[in-house]
């Protein structure tokens, strides 16, 4: 906390000490509101100049955090070595992968409107770059850190887990978008298999650590801060959905036509069970947030849990409402659409006091009753 340290720093350096990696998921969060909005199979007035508007928001915090966290490791190494040992937090480094790639897929998405055709090009060119590397680092050095450097065991399994391993599937999901703006040929069929072969090593991963997730949830409920981290498990499923309905969506073309169809067909076959499960575990997990609610469940970094793979689950149903045609599906985008947008505003709002009070950067408290030290170590606030 600001108070251990031993000389009196800057002002300007302080507030930047304690901000880990868990804040870039505001900023996905934020833009999934856009993009998920822009993905709906109805058209109301206004709404996409709103989501443009979003989007620009979103564009704003990325830049802010980056510069934020780039003052974090040149003025507090220390505290940044030590959310890498900590293994509450260092998985919250998939955030800033996922963060990148939002932001640049929103830009060919909606901020195109605004920026252009060409500038939302380059712009999601360099995002998504950068944040399929961030990602792939990730999903190697995280899992490694914990093996190697971490002591863990199976029973503090969170699904915060997942978030390193998910953060490939956002690159296969957001990668279809530049295919269109590559040369014909070899370049835009390396890009969608490559989308397809990282929507691969995202899927298997998951679901070797999907059971620990389970089998932690079942011997008893989590730690109240962290009860709505469940509804993380709600990215893999629908952004896994979403990923093989637009690479199927570009496949016409690309690659030869029975793989093409084949590709089309298997967005659905897939699509229609995984947002089936994806269903289930909406209203398990909404039961045990309104638990946790009950038993004094306060505001928490963790609440932006409930925006970005939500917004996944209404990008997946308008995919599977195009392929089908089922209006049940452009209903039920609609309104995981209206999920969404509640959640983003309860989220941003508890956010922005915390911030005004000076809660949410402060230095660490003990986590009361908290049943392993694994969910005390949330030193960077991920468990605020």
């Amino acid at each position: 906390m600001v108070t251990a340290v031993h000389s009196l720093p800057a002002p300007r350096t302080v507030s930047v000490r304690h901000l880990g990696p868990n804040w870039y998921a505001s900023v996905m969060g934020t833009s999934v509101v856009a993009t998920a909005g822009a993905a709906l199979p109805v058209h109301l007035g206004g709404l996409r100049a709103v989501c443009t508007a979003v989007w620009a928001l979103s564009s704003v915090l990325l830049a802010t955090l980056l510069t934020a966290r780039a003052r974090h490791w040149a003025h507090h190494r220390d505290q940044a070595r030590a959310h890498l040992l900590d293994p509450a937090v260092v998985p919250f480094y998939g955030c800033l992968s996922m963060a990148l790639l939002a932001v640049g897929g929103g830009a060919v998405t909606v901020g195109r409107d605004w920026i252009g055709t060409g500038a939302a090009v380059a712009l999601d060119t360099v995002l998504f770059t950068a944040g399929t590397a961030v990602g792939l680092a990730a999903a190697v050095a995280v899992p490694y850190l914990m093996a190697v450097r971490h002591r863990v065991e199976p029973s503090e399994a969170t699904p915060v887990w997942l978030l390193p391993l998910v953060a490939p599937m956002v690159s296969a999901a957001l990668g279809p978008l530049l295919v269109p703006h590559l040369p014909p040929g070899q370049p835009r069929e390396t890009l969608l298999l490559a989308c397809l072969s990282l929507f691969g090593l995202s899927l298997l991963a998951t679901l070797l650590m999907l059971p620990l997730v389970f089998a932690r949830l079942v011997s008893g409920p989590l730690p109240l801060a962290l009860t709505p981290t469940l509804f993380l498990v709600l990215g893999p499923l629908g952004q896994s959905t979403t990923a093989l309905s637009l690479i199927a969506d570009d496949a016409a073309g690309v690659v030869p036509a029975p793989y093409a169809r084949g590709l089309g067909v298997f967005a659905v076959l897939y699509g229609v069970p995984v947002m089936g499960f994806a269903l289930l575990w909406l209203v398990l997990a909404t039961a045990h947030v309104v638990r946790a609610r009950r038993q004094g469940m306060g505001f928490a970094l963790t609440w932006w849990a409930f925006t970005f793979p939500v917004g996944t689950c209404v990008t997946g149903t308008a995919a599977l409402a195009r392929h089908t045609g089922l209006a049940v599906y452009d209903a039920l985008a609609v309104g995981l659409y209206a999920l969404l947008v509640t959640a983003w505003a309860a989220a941003a709002a508890g956010t922005v006091r915390g911030l005004f009070r000076g809660e949410l950067l402060a230095g660490p408290r003990p986590a009361p009753g908290a049943p392993r030290p694994a969910t005390v170590r949330t030193r960077s606030g991920a468990g605020r």
